[in-house]
């Protein structure tokens, strides 16, 4: 082998190897709809189950009562939130700065991973880099179930 074919080989390794990391980059900046961090796992029959164990009803996303006063869940697309005692919001879980799913709801905010942007339970912009509130859903209460709506 010449030292022309080692260089030649070298910066097909060199190239590829970067490839591999931009791909990696972007698949760990990407939200792929897996496990959250706050354990909800984009599972709705899980979520919404009743105290019975019994799963709930079609389009019921969660129970008030899985609902903590000034906290909320991340139930699929939706967040859920309790700002105060028996009010209920429903907001979007897509980050208005890139897109990326807000992973967390803890200490009265919603937090994507991705930038660092917080949310507060209105989903109104707490810390950017965001500059736009969630979006919200219509979420109701029918009994003692949460439906979008």
């Amino acid at each position: 082998m010449t030292n022309h074919e080692n260089t030649v080989g070298r910066r097909r390794v060199l190239a590829g190897a970067g490839i591999g990391l931009g791909a990696t980059a972007i698949a760990a900046c990407s939200g792929y709809g897996g496990e959250r961090s706050d354990g909800a796992a984009g599972n709705k029959d899980a979520a919404t189950a009743s105290s019975t164990g019994a799963p709930a009803a079609p389009g019921v996303l969660a129970t008030t009562s899985q609902v903590p006063v000034g906290s909320g869940v991340i139930v699929d697309d939706v967040v859920l939130t309790q700002p105060t005692a028996g009010v209920f919001k429903g907001l979007s879980t897509v980050c208005t700065h890139a897109g990326c799913a807000v992973s967390s709801v803890a200490d009265g905010k919603i937090t994507c991973p991705c930038h660092g942007s917080a949310f507060g339970l209105d989903g109104a912009v707490l810390k950017g880099p965001a500059t736009k509130p969630l979006a919200a859903v219509p979420v109701r209460v029918q009994g003692q179930d949460i439906v979008k709506g």
